[in-house]
């Protein structure tokens, strides 16, 4: 059974940074995409960054950002590990949610299927 589980979120000043890690279980990941999706208090769930299974590409894995975190966050693997971090730099209050690690029931496919439970990243004004 597929397991995600995030740590590392917390309380931040704005113009901070906070570095978000998932680990997966349950399953050897390097064929699948991981993502991060974020979901503030009264809002709808969206995305936030996602990485490729390394083979995409002869230059590796590529990755996709919303508009929003384009140049402020990173997201990264380690298919050694089983896990993929998302370093959120220079934060603002708008930042502030939950943030899931998700992963596909289907390699090589960006539908994500599987949920971690969630961890929350406020970024105080």
């Amino acid at each position: 059974q597929v397991q995600l589980v995030e740590s590392g979120g917390g309380l931040v000043q704005a113009g901070g940074s906070l570095r978000l890690s998932c680990a997966a279980s349950g399953r050897t990941f390097s064929s699948y995409a991981m993502g991060w999706f974020r979901q503030a208090p009264g809002k709808e769930r969206e995305f936030v960054a996602a990485i490729s299974w390394s083979t995409i590409s002869w230059s590796g894995s590529m990755t996709r950002y919303a508009d929003s975190v384009k140049g402020r966050f990173a997201i990264s693997r380690d298919n050694a590990k089983n896990t993929v971090s998302l370093q959120m730099n220079s934060l603002k209050p708008e930042d502030t949610a939950v943030y899931y690690c998700a992963a596909p029931s289907r390699p090589y496919t960006w539908e994500y299927n599987y949920w971690g439970q969630g961890i929350q990243v406020t970024v105080s004004s």
